[in-house]
């Protein structure tokens, strides 16, 4: 199967083990935009709205890009800042991009408390909890 991994910047550190173990399992795996740059977006930031806005729409593109070239994708939802199993607002768009498309969505944790839980839910997300082997 070939997988879109989704996280925050900030959950990146995640991604080398969890790609490891899911290639291992025979998937081929898309890793996450900006991965070899993850602090990127802050740095295009100092260029001025203008700069960032163009990036970010591009980023945006990008992703959707990547949800279609994939058959499922896989959103490692860790804590970020305090706040359990974190999607923002980045992840939330390639969620509903492969939602869209008819993609499968797995979560690796729980559904957040968030604003958007309802919308997960309507979504029909599947929670794997950490068990890669349910990813089919």
């Amino acid at each position: 199967m070939k997988i879109f991994i989704c996280a925050s910047k900030y959950n990146y550190g995640y991604v080398p083990d969890i790609k490891k173990e899911l290639e291992k399992m025979g998937h081929v795996i898309t890793v996450p935009n900006s991965f070899d740059d993850p602090m990127k977006e802050n740095k295009v930031k100092e260029l001025g709205i203008k700069e960032h806005s163009k990036w970010k729409g591009d980023m945006i593109r990008l992703q959707k890009t990547k949800v279609i070239a994939n058959d499922c994708i896989l959103v490692l939802n860790f804590d970020k800042n305090g706040q359990k199993n974190y999607i923002g607002g980045a992840t939330f768009l390639e969620i509903f991009q492969a939602f869209d498309l008819g993609k499968k969505v797995y979560l690796y944790n729980p559904i957040p408390e968030s604003n958007f839980k309802d919308e997960l839910i309507g979504m029909d997300v599947q929670v794997i909890n950490g068990d890669l082997s349910l990813i089919v």
